[in-house]
């Protein structure tokens, strides 16, 4: 009977000891759960992570896994369930660090908590489509979404510019923007610079010149078309300046080539008949707008303009630099020294 009764206690101590150890495996599995998607992180190295409205959750879940390198896919998997990432998913540009945890990133792809992107304008932008190519390499935009834009007059409006001046606009430079960031983003990125760098001591230089900001950014924008060597923008500059200033036409070949879409290699006599107000061997003063996006380095070019020169040619050292000239006898000499130098090349090459 006593045996019977020690039997039956054994049995519950078993079953009850059963019981708390399921209870507690239970609540371990609870908290180590917890903790795997909360806690602890979940990737090996960094990766960045593009969204787009099309992206799927099934593409987030593989570049993930390929690229940032989840410890624990079931944690992911399990955050992105219980988070509902597929309903929430927001497009942009996702910087993954390897101390991120599952629910973190989760959270992030539902917030669009994106990390910043670098928008870098730079190189010879001459043409809307050099400008597109950039920004929708970076940016989330489309590329015709932006010549759209470029070309949009009432938009443009709104910035104080037009599609024939809008490159005064811009300023080459690098930007922090989202990568998700519109065109509108954009122009008030520009416009921000626009206002930063035209302060009143600059306007006043300009006027000095007998120039407004944006004649300022035409001309700059031909100095950019001559040359890119630093020092001597500020000697271009002067010749071109003195030009306008004498009454002069500016006979620009750079204006030339923009009438051409910048397809020649060398502009010729049979360019210089072309018809438009960009031919300044034809028409006087400044073109309508500019032939190019301007650098900062050619806009201080223009407002500290050095050198009473008139004319200028290639330097027959051939070494990206040019000769200026007070005058055209000074000039003629200067270019025949180029000419002779460029026949004396080309003989050579042609022994060879």
């Amino acid at each position: 009977m006593a045996r019977k009764k020690k039997n039956k206690i054994d049995r519950k101590v078993l079953i009850g000891g059963l019981i708390a150890a399921v209870v507690l495996l239970g609540l371990f599995t609870k908290v180590w759960r917890w903790l795997s998607d909360n806690r602890i992180p979940n990737f090996r190295k960094e990766a960045v992570l593009f969204v787009r409205p099309e992206t799927s959750i099934g593409e987030v879940y593989g570049t993930l896994i390929g690229q940032a390198g989840v410890k624990r896919p079931y944690s992911l998997n399990r955050a992105f369930n219980s988070k509902k990432v597929a309903e929430n998913l927001q497009p942009g540009r996702y910087l993954i660090k390897p101390d991120y945890t599952s629910v973190y990133v989760a959270r992030m792809l539902n917030n669009g908590w994106q990390t910043p992107a670098r928008l870098t304008l730079s190189g010879t932008l001459r043409k809307k489509s050099d400008l597109a190519s950039k920004i929708s390499k970076q940016l989330m935009i489309d590329s015709l979404d932006v010549i759209k834009a470029l070309n949009d007059k009432a938009m443009l409006s709104a910035y104080g510019f037009t599609p024939e001046n809008v490159f005064s606009l811009f300023f080459p430079d690098t930007y922090e923007m989202y990568w998700t960031s519109t065109m509108k983003d954009v122009l008030d990125k520009q416009k921000e610079t626009w206002d930063k760098f035209w302060t009143a001591d600059r306007v006043e230089k300009a006027k000095a010149q007998g120039l407004t900001p944006k004649q300022a950014s035409i001309l700059a924008s031909i100095v950019k078309g001559e040359t890119n060597y630093e020092p001597e923008m500020p000697k271009v500059a002067g010749v071109y300046l003195n030009r306008l200033k004498k009454g002069m036409k500016l006979q620009a070949d750079p204006t030339v080539a923009y009438c051409f879409d910048y397809e020649p290699n060398r502009i010729l006599l049979k360019h210089l008949q072309v018809e438009s107000p960009y031919n300044t061997y034809k028409y006087a003063g400044l073109p309508p707008g500019p032939i190019a996006v301007p650098t900062k380095a050619c806009l201080e070019a223009v407002l500290n303009p050095e050198g009473d020169y008139l004319y200028f040619c290639a330097s027959s050292d051939f070494d990206g630099t040019h000769k200026f000239a007070k005058d055209l006898n000074g000039h003629s000499k200067n270019a025949r020294a180029f000419q002779s130098e460029l026949n004396k090349r080309a003989a050579e090459k042609k022994k060879k």
